[in-house]
């Protein structure tokens, strides 16, 4: 069986410099991940940069926590992850809503346009409807154009009313992947 590949049509280079400028200009110091290659530019981004801390995680879930304890420390976060990885935060995301505690989460979509792999559809397509459950408010992003200003629209929003807030993005504007030798 051949290693899956990577096919982005934009690769992160083309977004990442942008939203991470972003992230800069809202104050954002905290940016726990686990690591994706569709959110691989922007943790590089973060990673050089002195003034922030990327913080590689085991698990998604642990990100909620973290970035709830900066916001009570006084720090500004975004957690980035895949979206097969929100299912493992359902728990988790109950305690923003109780304690009215802002989010911004990237997720990366997968199980959508062209994906390869059936094990990624079920929770690549339950996603929206999961956080929506959990009281996230959710934005969908397919142009990379549009993806700086709906973050910049993201932060202002959870940091304002103390609401979690996810940024999807989208497989369209990530590509799709596929195994090495498939054409």
């Amino acid at each position: 069986m051949s290693e899956p590949v990577s096919t982005f049509q934009n690769p992160a280079g083309i977004w990442s410099q942008a939203v991470y400028d972003v992230l800069k200009a809202q104050n954002v110091r905290l940016v726990p991940f686990v690591p994706d290659g569709g959110h691989r530019g922007l943790i590089e981004h973060c990673r050089a940069d002195p003034e922030m801390r990327a913080v590689t995680l085991t698990t998604e879930e642990e990100g909620v926590a973290l970035a709830a304890g900066a916001w009570v420390g006084g720090v500004r976060s975004v957690l980035l992850m895949q979206s097969s990885g929100v299912g493992n935060c359902i728990n988790m995301l109950s305690l923003l809503k109780t304690c009215q505690m802002p989010l911004v989460t990237l997720i990366t979509m997968r199980g959508e346009w062209g994906e390869f792999n059936p094990w990624q559809v079920p929770m690549g397509q339950a996603t929206p409807d999961v956080l929506r459950a959990m009281g996230v408010l959710v934005q969908r992003v397919d142009d990379p154009e549009l993806l700086p200003g709906e973050v910049d629209a993201a932060l202002r929003l959870a940091y304002s009313t103390y609401s979690p807030v996810a940024v999807l993005l989208s497989q369209k504007l990530l590509g799709a992947k596929k195994f090495g030798g498939d054409k």
